[in-house]
């Protein structure tokens, strides 16, 4: 294009234009009046590209911050709840633990030929206590407590004046929460009223 007919040019327009090649701004030119017209509603086409382009790129970079985001959530679920399925299965070990203490009669805990097996399965079981609470593994309190459907399975009723109604006054199975997250339900024993 030449300097005369970038003088008849609109100014916004040649401004524009400046840093265009020359060989770019030629191939529309026929010689005509119309070329500055051509030339702006050129530039209101790239205009809206450009517009485009950039929500386009910033829609993008949402998407990605997003999935990253996710991506976060999910690895620190991981860590936090990886050993949710081991940890269920062993529950049975300290289930069983809990009642090989619990069936030695008290005259037996004392006599001499037993007293070290006793010790055995007592300090057996404090260690999966302790390495439970390591995995932020917790025994959910029940007795004396109201239920909580949250916490709490409730298997059956239980007869009685000692406890208001709701109250939980047998434990049949312990109940754990992993972190946040229930492990296993308390299955509990619910005080009503008799009659």
């Amino acid at each position: 294009m030449d300097d005369t007919k970038r003088e008849h040019e609109d100014p916004a327009v040649a401004e524009e234009l400046a840093g265009v090649p020359e060989e770019m701004l030629d191939t529309a030119s026929d010689g005509s009046d119309n070329d500055a017209g051509d030339s702006a509603s050129e530039l209101a086409a790239l205009r809206e590209e450009l517009e485009a382009a950039k929500q386009d790129v910033l829609y993008a970079r949402a998407d990605t911050q997003n999935v990253r985001r996710r991506l976060e959530k999910d690895i620190q679920d991981a860590r936090a709840y990886g050993a949710t399925g081991f940890a269920r299965d062993i529950l049975s070990v300290a289930d069983n633990l809990d009642r090989a203490i619990q069936s030695i009669p008290e005259d037996l805990r004392e006599d001499s030929k037993f007293k070290g097996l006793v010790t055995g399965i007592q300090a057996t079981q404090r260690e999966l206590e302790k390495v439970f609470g390591q995995n932020g593994i917790t025994r959910i309190a029940a007795m004396g407590l109201p239920l909580d459907p949250n916490q709490h399975q409730a298997m059956m009723e239980v007869p009685t004046d000692d406890a208001e109604e709701g109250t939980i006054v047998q434990e049949m199975q312990a109940g754990y929460m992993i972190k946040d997250r229930l492990l296993r339900p308390a299955m509990v024993g619910v005080a009503k009223k008799p009659g």
